[in-house]
């Protein structure tokens, strides 16, 4: 929020009176002057302008213009909400929680400072819920999308529990170790795939453009064209020709495995045991999926969860649909009284390192303990591999790229090779 004086930050800080649930906020600018005529300026979140001149005008501000903020051309009410901005909101709460600042204010002052204006109208929404009398956790529910099941779950126990700031400073923890991961995986995948895009666009430029052009130079020399070069001379007639054809034929295919993918459990599962099996990446996503589980389910059981509705959230955060199958079968059997070490052997997924500490976790009465242990050295199992990956794959990508386009460019000057042999 911005304002030209303290007075102006005071009037602008204040909530409105309680809102009814559901109610929308909207975002104004306003522009008035205060009891001594000085001017000032500052955006409020509010129902309708009306109500917003009215709160002015109880702290003394004559307001002049109150309008809605304009929206950007672009990009809607502004960029989306990440995990990262849940991370570091459930951080900044319980920061404040833990310094005696009532959640209310504490939700009105971030909401007041954030940037990210979905954010902020998301998170003022959340305070005037609370302001009605909602519970937290549940004023979260409206928002399934932004805050997960794990979260509200572990927020309703550490509301009941009192123990709330120390939850939300778990739950940030938490994610921000899920984010760092996840930015790990994306780093193995991103490099090799981007290079390898970009080399096929190189080469589908080049029939489309380039090689027309040395095949009119060609015809001039009366000669028979080596067999190489009149292969690239045949693909770049059918890419000239059908290009249309197959860039529709590659978007469709491209959309509509999405489209099934997205609505198809069983092409999911097969698609993340597929991953698992090729070879380095999938022992990086397997490494990855342990570390999650560990992680969750540490984080969930150490807030107070029961071991069995601890496992049904550790299942949707796995992030493999074959963990999750997994996991909802190790669930099953602890829920009839096995003890989870010998749950997790039978799924044949875990290494036998993780079957143990888990079953010494348990004797011990530290499973939670246990498990992050297990988590940090599988992140780290992820970073180290995920480094090796990079080192092992770039000279493979420049062998790649070498082989695509330089072999069409020496197949484009051999005709011209040759016929500098015979002269």
């Amino acid at each position: 929020m911005s304002v030209t004086r303290s007075a102006a930050k005071s009037a602008a800080r204040k909530p409105l009176s309680p809102g009814r649930q559901g109610v929308t906020l909207e975002t104004f600018v306003w522009e008035g002057t205060d009891k001594r005529g000085k001017k000032m300026k500052g955006e409020q979140a509010a129902r309708n302008a009306n109500l917003l001149k009215a709160e002015l005008r109880k702290q003394g501000i004559s307001p002049g213009v109150v309008k809605p903020k304009s929206k950007p051309l672009f990009g809607g009410t502004g960029k989306k909400i990440t995990p990262k901005d849940i991370a570091v909101f459930s951080r900044q709460i319980a920061t404040m929680i833990k310094s005696g600042v009532p959640i209310v204010q504490a939700l009105e002052i971030i909401g007041s400072g954030h940037k990210n204006p979905k954010m902020a109208e998301m998170i003022n929404a959340i305070r005037v819920d609370i302001e009605n009398g909602t519970a937290f956790a549940e004023a979260l529910g409206k928002y399934p999308v932004q805050f997960d099941e794990l979260t509200r779950n572990l927020v309703k126990v550490g509301e009941s529990a009192g123990v709330l700031e120390t939850v939300l400073d778990s739950i940030a923890t938490y994610k921000e170790n899920i984010e760092s991961l996840k930015g790990k995986i994306k780093k193995a995948l991103f490099y090799p795939i981007t290079v390898i895009a970009v080399a096929i666009i190189v080469s589908a430029i080049l029939l489309i453009f380039v090689v027309p052009q040395f095949e009119s130079v060609f015809e001039g020399f009366g000669a028979e064209l080596p067999a190489f070069t009149q292969m690239i001379v045949a693909a770049s007639r059918f890419m000239v020709a059908y290009w249309w054809l197959i860039l529709g034929i590659v978007l469709a295919a491209l959309f509509g495995f999405i489209y099934a993918y997205k609505r198809s459990p069983s092409l999911q599962h097969g698609m993340d045991r597929f991953v698992l099996k090729i070879p380095v990446i999938g022992q990086i996503m397997h490494n990855s999926a342990i570390a999650r589980f560990s992680r969750t389910l540490a984080t969930t059981f150490k807030a107070g969860v029961p071991l069995v509705e601890a496992l049904e959230s550790v299942a949707g955060a796995t992030g493999n649909m074959v963990y999750e199958k997994a996991t909802w079968l190790i669930r099953d059997d602890v829920s009839v009284g096995y003890p989870m070490n010998l749950a997790m052997k039978q799924v044949n997924l875990f290494p036998h390192m993780v079957v143990q500490m888990t079953a010494i976790g348990e004797e011990a009465g530290a499973l939670d303990t246990m498990l992050f242990k297990v988590a940090d050295f599988y992140e780290e199992e992820v970073n180290n591999a995920v480094d090796a990956l990079s080192s092992l794959i770039e000279p493979m990508i420049m062998i790649f790229i070498g082989v695509v386009v330089g072999g069409m460019v020496i197949g484009m000057y051999l005709p011209i090779f040759k016929l500098a042999a015979v002269v």
